[in-house]
């Protein structure tokens, strides 16, 4: 992998708004631009009727340029949003198909595969609607296992992060029911994916010595045992371990405090100990520019931290901020992996 490969996208759904984003992320590229930097160019996976139907609902002036294989998206970025042909679906904005199903799954192997040969300095992944590619063969939970799976590893040791400008969040249970993360927890597994995250941010955002701060899961963080003994019996002991081993943690932090703004300065990614503790934070303050980024591939892999949104699809009023920030921290990440 090297940052001079051009970056990857899989279509998502056609029916969501992955289409519509993903062109309206080239119209305004200098949004995925990093800082002092120029534009990272980028390709598509598949769709090029879908991406034609869907820039002409949105009326955007967005050139498709068909290429045959990923390196020649960095001569095509210029002229136009590189699409490799040889997949495509009709366009039926807002009614899911079982054909974009096969399209959205099919777009999702080939840019792992392009993101695992090196041909591809980074996947970013539009948003699929899971139970739709369930019915088409899609055996894993979400994305993230399904990368885990095409790199050979198992689940656990893929991280989801949740990033924004002012903001990064980990849950450590994801998606389960509520009355099941108490069980769920363990003191390996928070020191597990701590382990984790501390790597995958000195790696992919190039902090030396970052700092975690673990959330508690009962109000006031269990109020020494009164609202709960699981920060005593379970978090307590994870981060002791982690902070015999050298990594700057601290904890358990009660949930009502940790996102405060005098608390995020402290830290640069907070673990939650289950899914909207740590969502519902980083979609209040980032919902617009916030990032899925998964921690502890081989690779580098971003995705809008929203859904394919099919209420909306076809419309013209889906925001590409989050689409363009994904891009934006993948070629980020792709800068700081290469320079170490």
């Amino acid at each position: 992998m090297t940052p001079e490969a051009p970056i990857a996208l899989s279509l998502g759904d056609p029916a969501g708004i992955g289409p519509e984003i993903i062109a309206e992320a080239w119209v305004q590229r200098d949004r995925t631009a990093p800082p002092r930097g120029a534009p990272h160019p980028f390709f598509v996976v598949g769709g090029p009727e879908v991406l034609r139907a869907a820039i002409a609902a949105r009326g955007l002036d967005c050139p498709l340029v068909p290429i045959a294989e990923p390196a020649e998206a960095l001569f095509a970025f210029s002229a136009g949003l590189p699409v490799m042909a040889g997949l495509d679906a009709p366009y039926t904005p807002g009614r899911p198909s079982e054909a974009g199903s096969k399209l959205a799954l099919a777009s999702l192997s080939y840019a792992a595969r392009f993101a695992l040969g090196g041909v591809a300095a980074a996947l970013v992944t539009a948003p699929i609607a899971k139970a739709e590619l369930a019915a088409v063969g899609f055996t894993t939970p979400g994305q993230t296992e399904f990368l885990a799976d095409a790199c050979r590893l198992p689940y656990r040791d893929a991280v989801m992060m949740l990033a924004g400008p002012s903001l990064r969040t980990v849950p450590l249970t994801v998606h389960c029911a509520l009355s099941e993360v108490p069980a769920l927890l363990t003191s390996d597994l928070i020191a597990h994916k701590a382990r984790i995250v501390a790597a995958g941010l000195a790696r992919d955002f190039g902090i030396a010595r970052p700092r975690l701060a673990i959330a508690g899961l009962n109000p006031h963080a269990g109020e020494g045992g009164r609202f709960g003994d699981e920060e005593a019996r379970v978090i307590e002991p994870a981060i002791r371990t982690l902070q015999g081993e050298g990594f700057a943690v601290v904890g358990p932090v009660p949930g009502d405090a940790l996102f405060t703004s005098r608390l995020r300065a402290t830290y640069d990614a907070a673990l939650c100990m289950y899914h909207d503790q740590a969502l519902i934070p980083l979609k209040a303050l980032e919902f617009d520019e916030g990032v899925n980024v998964t921690l502890g591939l081989p690779i580098i892999r971003t995705s809008p931290d929203h859904g394919t949104a099919f209420d909306i699809a076809g419309r013209g009023v889906a925001d590409p901020g989050a689409m363009c920030a994904a891009i934006r921290m993948a070629a980020e990440c792709a800068r700081v992996r290469a320079a170490a």
